[in-house]
């Protein structure tokens, strides 16, 4: 005589395994099978249980649901590796690359005009220099001249000896 059919696949397994017995009495293998599922029911769940509160995990299953409910909001899929390095490395490091160049070249703009107008700054200083040097050597010939004309005047008022 064979398990029923109408039990579930696991149950006719167990009956297929004890089938001598399961012949002469089918009632009370159903009742075993049904304690022998219940004790390690019982005693899978009394595992986790434990494991959950060795491991902590009841705090760590709780962040990873609020991840992935913080993830249901996200428009684009999330990022996984492909496999090969390179790449992965490169589709990570190139974004952020591009943005650093714009800033550089924000920052490049920004040196160069302080630049042009500190190279203005020096050619107007050159030329204002150029303008006190040339008034300077125009004062300073003036003075020699006027310096010469009293010499002779004073050598024309000095007695001949």
């Amino acid at each position: 005589m064979a398990a029923p059919r109408s039990s579930g696949p696991s149950y006719q397994r167990f009956a297929s395994c004890y089938h001598r017995f399961y012949r002469l009495q089918p009632e009370l293998t159903r009742s075993i099978y049904d304690q022998f599922v219940a004790q390690l029911q019982a005693s899978i769940k009394e595992e986790i249980q434990e494991v959950k509160k060795e491991g902590n995990l009841e705090e760590l299953f709780n962040s990873l649901d609020k991840i992935v409910e913080e993830a249901k909001d996200w428009e684009e899929p999330a990022w996984r590796p492909s496999g090969i390095p390179e790449e992965d490395i490169r589709s990570a490091v190139v974004p952020y690359l591009l943005k650093h160049k714009a800033y550089l070249q924000k920052v490049l703009k920004k040196k160069e005009e302080e630049n042009r107008k500190l190279a203005e700054s020096v050619l107007a200083g050159r030329d204002q220099i150029a303008k006190l040097q040339q008034m300077i050597d125009t004062r300073r010939q003036a003075w020699q001249a006027i310096s010469k004309e009293q010499r002779e005047l004073v050598m024309t008022f000095k007695e001949p000896q």
